[in-house]
């Protein structure tokens, strides 16, 4: 069996069977079962590198994998593939020291990160406005900052503090730094969870940090590089979270399949009347055109480790085609789609999150459209024909 065939398998007869349980315990004792029954049957961490104890699977190899992985949202947890973000930026960017503390517990699913990027006062779809500070102190950094969605900031072992470090009219790219912040360190508060829609799994925190001190060894990668940092953690993160959202909207697609079989109404079964033939239809069209440009994205990140118009293209269109299907299933449920009887309702508040998160719909198609405005040869499909 292919690796790709045992995580759908694992998903599918162990992880989906178990959401209830899951959903009612937080995780909790079904989800330590789940994660050693994973790692027993090789499947824990597989696009982490082997050496620190992951699978190793190449990157295009683990874009695949991630499509089944997010038939369930508790699927990254179950297959300890949930820290991938944070470990490419450690892995990166650590020292040996930093790998040490941080990213070997990370890969064996010991602990658990979180990032503060994203302010209240200021757009976190502009990173260059981030009001935070770090300053040097002697051998310390000193850190104020005002965070919120820092999701999973109330059970992470460390927070990845996003600051400015640099004097005002430095280069808005070159002005931050990432700084890690232990968990209990002094001045780091937790001011609340904040209350959102759906019930994604890892709290969405509002954090300060006032006067908060670290090591002058915390710093992750250079001083004024932050941007550069926070880019190589979104941009293969944007790729695995459009996988997982196509796993979400076939699995939408084949329980709206199963409702049309099944269901009699005015004279035949749904699947017989032409509109809800059409749901179908364009269903299959749009995740089948979706996974072709994530696919494409893929393959141009793992040539050039960029790959920015392709990203961002397929990131705003997939999070559209994640919305639209799992829409089009709720309908052919009728009043059903919209109970906890079915887990539509639940991954219909879910997609809503995807055209947010990662950057804005707004700001990936506007980047893009700058983009090609400047120079139409940077259209996907010329690919190669400029090299």
């Amino acid at each position: 069996m292919s690796i790709r065939s045992a995580v759908r398998a694992f998903i599918d007869d162990e992880v989906v069977p178990a959401e209830r349980e899951l959903n009612a315990a937080n995780g909790g004792e079904p989800l330590r079962r789940l994660k050693h029954s994973a790692k027993d049957q090789g499947l824990w961490a597989l696009g982490h590198p082997t050496e620190l104890g992951g699978g190793g699977l190449s990157f295009g190899d683990f874009v695949l994998v991630n499509e089944h992985i997010g038939r369930s949202k508790w699927g990254q947890l179950a297959l300890g593939t949930v820290s991938m973000q944070d470990s490419i930026m450690l892995h990166r960017f650590g020292t040996d020291e930093q790998k040490k503390r941080w990213l070997e517990p990370l890969v064996a699913g010991d602990i658990m990160p979180s990032v503060g990027l994203t302010e209240p006062e200021v757009a976190g779809s502009d990173p260059t406005l981030i009001q935070a500070t770090a300053r040097p102190e002697g051998d310390e950094w000193v850190v104020d900052a005002h965070k919120w969605f820092t999701t999973g900031a109330s059970g992470a072992a460390f927070t990845t503090i996003f600051a400015r470090t640099e004097p005002e009219g430095t280069d808005p790219h070159q002005a931050l730094s990432a700084i890690v912040v232990s968990a209990g360190t002094p001045g780091f508060q937790i001011v609340r969870v904040v209350p959102t829609m759906g019930t994604t799994h890892g709290d969405h925190c509002e954090i300060r940090l006032t006067g908060v001190r670290v090591p002058a060894d915390h710093l992750l990668g250079e001083r004024g590089c932050g941007f550069h940092v926070a880019q190589i953690r979104l941009g293969p993160g944007r790729i695995f979270h459009a996988m997982r959202w196509l796993g979400q909207a076939q699995r939408a697609f084949e329980l709206m399949l199963e409702r049309a079989r099944t269901r009699y109404a005015h004279g035949s079964v749904l699947g017989e009347k032409g509109e809800i033939q059409r749901y179908i239809a364009e269903s299959a069209a749009d995740i089948q055109a979706a996974r072709l440009l994530v696919l494409d994205a893929a393959d141009a990140y793992d040539q050039d480790g960029r790959a920015r118009d392709q990203i961002a293209i397929a990131k705003f269109w997939v999070a559209r085609v994640l919305h639209d299907v799992i829409d089009r299933a709720i309908q052919v449920h009728g009043a059903l789609g919209v109970t906890a009887d079915t887990p539509l309702e639940e991954m219909y508040r879910e997609a809503r999150y995807a055209r947010i998160y990662d950057g804005p719909d707004e700001v990936h198609r506007m980047t893009v459209a700058r983009r090609l405005l400047a120079d139409p040869r940077r259209a996907p499909w010329l690919r190669g024909d400029n090299d």
